[in-house]
């Protein structure tokens, strides 16, 4: 009997430090990964994605040419189905909210370390969003600013329940095993929170209700 093959995700690094490229590339080639690519600014990164396709790109914002918070716009018109990992060293309320804002999928602070990359690439296929605890601190203390009540006053106290673990960033899963109800009705409870906030975004519902 054959042993099942793993699960190889397909990744484009973008970053101007050659180091740290080099870096992630053997970490990730080592768990399976397979490099498809490594720009140094967002303009080569476009430029790549002529000849190659992947399934998620790890996005630095601060870099000379293209920087990271355009290059994410442009990836999301152009490819909506790539998963994006902003990996930086900034955490400031600008950077955050804008690149949440034109679509990043999780945000992840360079210092978090190997398994910490690891772990958020593999939530993200996984379809679950993935914020650094540095950052959604940041948020939080952003969005303690304004005034969310009127997001909350539309939904149930089961949705206000499951909308608060969303803030704290529990998966889907998390959640189901705190509430003690079953991962399909944790989805639908999501869906109805989407509709009724008008926000269909996970990280970007995450920022509003925080």
């Amino acid at each position: 009997m054959k042993e099942k093959e793993k699960l190889m995700y397909r990744v484009l690094l973008v970053d101007d430090e050659e180091m740290l490229l080099d870096s992630l590339e053997i970490i990730l080639s080592l768990n399976d990964m397979e490099i498809v690519g490594k720009a140094h600014d967002g303009n080569e990164c476009l430029k790549l994605l002529k000849d190659v396709s992947c399934d998620i790109a790890l996005v630095d914002l601060n870099m000379k040419g293209m920087g990271g918070i355009e290059l994410i716009g442009h990836l999301k018109k152009k490819y909506p189905g790539i998963r994006i990992l902003v990996l930086t060293t900034f955490y400031d309320d600008g950077n955050i909210t804008e690149a949440i804002s034109n679509g990043a999928d999780g945000y992840l602070l360079k210092d978090s370390g190997k398994d910490a990359i690891l772990g958020a690439i593999s939530q993200l296929m996984n379809g679950v969003s993935v914020l650094d605890p540095k950052v959604m601190q940041r948020l939080t203390a952003m969005m303690s600013k304004n005034n969310n009540k009127s997001l909350y006053e539309e939904l149930t106290d089961r949705e206000r329940e499951i909308a608060s673990l969303l803030v704290e960033g529990l998966s889907n899963k998390q959640i189901a095993d705190k509430l003690f109800i079953s991962e399909g009705t944790v989805k639908n409870y999501i869906s109805s929170i989407y509709d009724k906030t008008g926000i269909h975004d996970r990280v970007k519902l995450v920022v509003a209700l925080s």
